[in-house]
């Protein structure tokens, strides 16, 4: 049986079929290079893209080797938990199924193939009808409808490195926060310590009758009070690195790690460019992601007005095949379905393009104008959270280790009491705090610049969200 219109369609389908685009989305991996590649740029670590059970078990043993009992930096924390984070694995997987949705896109439309039989057993007539069934509406506009699909794969791209590139900021954020937390708590630590033998001398003294019951019951309460606002920090200390280790997806033996006691020292000057501001424009992913959103509108809402009268073409093309009587015939078939619409849509669809058009332009409009705003705050703050903090180094703290020294010269010489040397550390251990929180508002209004030119949770509050 000869069946060249039914060949001839099943060409034509395949024809349409882009097979550049198809090698590039059928890849495992697909798009996940460019991710790779912004985050190293962005956050300084490369994410991984866990797809079998060999990968997650690579994953397990090389974080294993990381972080298990060991004292983990901010680097390490950002690297586990861009390898291990299960949600960011959740964000590539949506980057995989972009990839599938322009897979199947680029393959052009996939024809049907239908068969009929008619006549009774026993008819002298019997027919044997092969049909293959495609759009012609489809075939015709597979470029177009591949090329929007592409765009759509770039923005998952895109998304999928906003998700990479928030973690690391959150990481970061959480790292900070945890480590600045056991600052604070050694630092009461040791002012606790000297409260504490204060506090036994009083006792002692109490004893000789050289200090009466107010002033013991005075350093009493204020070692009381140290060992609330110690157990406090150790509290907060413990919760924030708890939520470092759920960031960094740990569990198990390894949430086994440990953190830096104090945070690094406040650095000569701050990090910050004067062009933060055009930074953010050309590097943020949002921005980039908006731009992309507009040309995948526009040439949606072309494709639709080019065929926005045709609501429905088919081909049917193939062969019948009847038998009558001993004789075969075989007969060409072609049925071409057009279906006019009983109202013209044309204005209807040029208006929903062009009001969908303006929605995107004025969202990306109003992106880079917050982008902008992010930058300029991000700048300032860090500037700002900088000078503040170089300032309880360099001139508060200088003056009150000063003052302790002389307080405790005092003291071994008998011109001063107790409870005079316990309230000199006392409004120390106020300044050593506010110092180290001032410390950790830089690193947070840093983290908070990357996160305004690349992309990312902003929250310059220096630490006080929440």
């Amino acid at each position: 049986m000869k069946l060249p219109l039914v060949m001839g369609s099943v060409l034509l389908v395949a024809a349409c079929a882009n097979p550049a685009v198809i090698d590039r989305a059928k890849q495992g991996r697909a798009g996940f290079a460019s991710v790779e590649n912004g985050a190293r740029q962005s956050v300084g670590a490369a994410p991984a893209w866990n797809q079998s059970a060999s990968d997650f078990e690579e994953t397990r043993r090389r974080v294993h080797a990381m972080v298990n009992g060991k004292t983990v930096s901010a680097d390490t924390a950002v690297q586990v938990a861009l390898i291990n984070n299960r949600g960011l694995q959740a964000s590539f997987a949506e980057l995989g199924l972009s990839s599938a949705e322009l897979w199947e896109v680029a393959m052009g439309p996939v024809p049907s193939v239908g068969i009929s039989i008619s006549g009774l057993a026993g008819d002298v007539t019997r027919s044997l009808e092969a049909t293959i069934v495609g759009t012609l509406l489809e075939i015709a506009t597979t470029k177009s409808r591949t090329q929007i699909a592409e765009i759509r794969f770039r923005q998952a791209e895109l998304a999928a490195l906003g998700d990479t590139i928030a973690l690391a900021v959150e990481t970061r954020r959480a790292w900070i926060e945890a480590v600045g937390a056991f600052e604070t708590s050694s630092l009461i630590g040791r002012t606790q310590g000297t409260a504490e033998a204060a506090s036994e001398l009083a006792v002692q003294l109490g004893r000789t009758g050289a200090m009466n019951k107010a002033d013991q019951a005075r350093e009493h309460a204020f070692t009381a009070e140290l060992a609330a606002e110690r157990a406090a920090a150790q509290l907060e200390a413990q919760l924030a690195k708890e939520k470092l280790l759920r960031i960094m997806g740990l569990w198990g033996s390894d949430t086994e790690i440990y953190v830096p006691d104090a945070l690094p020292s406040l650095p000569g000057r701050p990090r910050a460019a004067n062009n933060i501001e055009q930074l953010a424009l050309n590097n943020r992913v949002d921005l980039k992601a908006g731009k992309l959103e507009l040309q995948a509108i526009a040439m949606d809402y072309r494709l639709t007005g080019q065929t926005r009268m045709v609501s429905d073409i088919s081909l049917a093309a193939g062969a019948g095949v009847e038998r009558a009587n001993g004789a075969t015939e075989t007969t060409p078939s072609l049925g071409l379905e057009f279906e006019i619409p009983l109202y013209d849509t044309g204005p209807l669809l040029s208006k929903r393009g062009q009001m969908a058009y303006l929605k995107a332009a004025n969202t990306l409009a109003q992106t880079a104008i917050d982008a902008r705003s992010d930058a300029r705050m991000a700048y300032r703050e860090l500037t700002g959270r900088h000078s503040i903090a170089r300032h309880w180094r360099d001139q508060v703290l200088p003056l009150r280790n000063q003052i302790d020294a002389q307080a405790l010269l005092t003291y071994n010489g008998m011109l001063t009491s107790t409870f005079e040397l316990i309230a000199d550390a006392q409004e120390g251990l106020g300044a050593r705090i506010s110092a180290a929180e001032a410390k950790r508002d830089y690193w947070l209004s840093e983290t908070d610049a990357t996160a305004a030119i690349w992309g990312g949770p902003v929250s310059l509050s220096g630490g006080n969200e929440e």
